[in-house]
């Protein structure tokens, strides 16, 4: 028996119907979500050692502008720019001619000056033999003591008059007034130059020599605190170094010297200057170089690796690993950053098990699958951590 096609048609529609309506009816089986599979770590509890990083400036301890005492033109000179002088070292020679005669000319007057206190002595002495005797009044006898009185300060003006010309005269050579190295701004021989307002030369001391840099007022309390702690915890004592322009390391530390006594308005930082030894000469002012302290610890810290950290819109948090094998969102605040490490300040007890790896897509809530790891497997290091202030922020 033969069917028409548009019965076969209609046949095939009907199973087809069938099956659809049949499977629709089946109840589907709960979907299992599976576990995220994640890498863990315990929360450190740890001393953290920091380190902080300043840009500095080297700056003279010492600096003298050497100007002449008298006024005249340079006749000799006995240094040149750049060299390292002593105290008491002659620098210069000034044109003596003037205060050789000026010498000359005030002995003259001391010397006619005495003879004339002399002759007036002895009038003195006759006058008072003769008043003795009756033969002048007191008057007379009077007169003449003013003059022998009027004789002595002229005497006395003489000498100081011819002491002051002889230390003119001794001035005429310039002398270091101090140790150290002295600027290439030497004047040549030939210059005219005036007491008081022409510098000969500058001399600087730089050994030992200030770097000086700026800080934040926290970071300035901090330091300070732990070099006045330092005899009752010796690991506490600030280490200052000092890393130069072409990365070398400066041979000696350096020590807290002075400090500004106030905050820059702008800023709201402190002006330091720290002492560093230089026999070799090697720092000179003017160069810049970065100032490294280190020694300093924060006890028994919080730490969680950086990479667990996370932020959103403002705020900061990580992921943890509950007891029930769950993700858990923990907001913190953090505090510094030491190696791979950051200190949280606020929001963990410290015995947390903080995901490391696998936090891409992760919620709250999430179920884990997760693998202890130390800080050995993941790279983790507490060590070259620095902090970077720059002075002009």
């Amino acid at each position: 028996m033969s069917i028409s096609p548009s019965k076969f048609f209609l046949t095939v529609i009907f199973f087809v119907m069938i099956s659809i309506f049949a499977g629709c009816g089946q109840q589907q089986p709960p979907q299992q979500i599976s576990a995220t599979k994640v890498k863990v770590i315990p929360v450190l509890r740890s001393n953290a050692p920091m380190s902080y990083e300043y840009s500095g400036q080297v700056i003279g301890k010492g600096e003298v502008k050497v100007q002449s005492k008298i006024a005249g033109r340079i006749v000799e000179k006995y240094i040149r720019g750049g060299q390292r002088v002593t105290e008491g070292q002659p620098l210069y020679k000034i044109d003596a001619r003037q205060y050789e005669a000026n010498v000359l000319q005030l002995q003259a007057q001391l010397a006619k000056s005495k003879i004339n206190l002399s002759n007036e002595r002895l009038e003195l002495d006759r006058d008072q033999r003769l008043y003795d005797a009756g033969a002048i009044s007191e008057q007379v006898l009077s007169n003449q003591r003013v003059k022998v009185n009027a004789m002595e300060t002229d005497v006395m003006a003489a000498e100081a008059s011819l002491s002051k010309a002889q230390e003119d005269l001794v001035d005429t050579v310039v002398y270091a007034p101090m140790s150290g190295r002295l600027a290439i701004d030497d004047l040549a021989i030939g210059t005219y130059v005036t007491p008081g307002s022409t510098t000969l030369v500058t001399i600087g001391n730089n050994d030992p020599i200030f770097v000086q840099f700026s800080i934040s007022e926290s970071e300035y309390l901090k330091f300070v605190n732990a070099d006045k702690n330092r005899d009752n915890t010796p690991n506490q004592r600030p280490v200052i170094s000092l890393t130069l322009a072409d990365g070398t390391i400066y041979p000696y530390d350096g020590r807290f010297a002075e400090a500004d006594r106030a905050l820059t308005d702008n800023t709201g930082t402190l002006t330091l200057r720290t002492l560093f030894d230089n026999p070799d000469n090697l720092l000179v002012p003017g160069m810049f170089a970065r100032i490294v302290i280190d020694g300093i610890s924060v006890p028994n810290a919080i730490l969680v690796p950086e990479r667990a950290v996370q932020q959103l819109l403002g705020d900061t948090f990580v992921l943890a690993a509950n007891a029930e094998n769950k993700s858990e969102v923990k907001p913190v605040k953090l505090g510094e950053k030491v190696g791979s490490y950051y200190i949280i300040t606020e929001g963990l007890k410290g015995n947390e098990m903080i995901i490391v790896e696998g936090l891409s897509k992760l919620r709250d809530n999430v179920p884990l699958n997760p693998t202890v790891v130390t800080a050995a497997d993941m790279g983790f290091s507490l060590e070259n951590s620095t902090k970077l202030f720059d002075a002009d922020k």
